[in-house]
C-alpha cells in the first residue's frame, strides 16, 4: 500500500523550504505522485489547479478568528479527502488547522522549524513542538529551545 502524505505551508519563505521537501519526495520512485497533496495559502505565485488552498492567515488581521475558524473548517474537508498517512509542514500560523485535524484523524505529522529561525522559536513551532511526531531543527542552537527535536542541517 502506497503512503498518502500531504506537504503544508504558507507563503514565502515557507513555501521555498516546502519545495525543496516536494522535490525530494517526488523524487522518491516509491511514493507516487497521485499520493502527494500539496496545501498553501492562495496568492499569485503558486496559483495553480495541482495545489489546495486555505485563506491567507494572518494574526494581525482583524478578521483573524474568523478566517482561522474557516481555515479549520477546510483542513478537516482536505484531511477526510485525502486521508494522509504524513503531513509534513514548514509553518507557518495557517498550517495549524490542518496539523491538528490530521493529528486527529491519526496522520503522522513531520514539523521542520523556520530556517529563518536560529536563536528562538517561532509561534508556530512551540505549538506543533508538543503533539508532532517528528520535528526537525535546522540549526543547531535551536535544540536548546525543543531538546526532544532532531537536527539534521538546513533544507537548502
Amino acid at each position: 500500500m502506497s503512503k498518502r502524505i500531504s506537504l503544508v505551508s504558507s507563503t514565502g519563505g515557507h513555501w521555498s523550504q516546502l519545495l525543496e521537501v516536494y522535490k525530494e519526495i517526488i523524487g522518491n520512485e516509491e511514493i507516487e505522485d497521485k499520493n502527494v497533496k500539496v496545501i498553501t495559502e492562495k496568492n499569485d505565485v503558486n496559483n495553480t489547479t495541482n495545489y489546495y488552498y486555505l485563506i491567507q492567515q494572518d494574526r494581525k488581521n482583524r478578521w483573524f478568528l474568523l478566517i482561522l475558524l474557516m481555515n479549520f473548517f477546510k483542513s478537516v474537508v482536505y484531511v477526510i479527502k485525502f486521508r494522509p498517512h504524513y503531513v509534513i509542514s514548514t509553518g507557518a500560523g495557517v498550517v495549524l488547522p490542518f496539523l491538528i485535524s490530521a493529528k486527529i484523524f491519526g496522520a503522522k505529522i513531520i514539523f521542520i522549524e523556520s530556517f529563518a529561525k536560529v536563536n528562538s522559536p517561532t509561534l508556530t513551532g512551540r505549538i506543533v513542538y508538543r503533539f508532532a511526531d517528528y520535528f526537525f531543527v535546522q540549526w543547531e542552537e535551536m535544540l536548546v529551545h525543543y531538546p526532544k527535536a532532531i537536527f539534521k542541517g538546513s533544507l537548502y
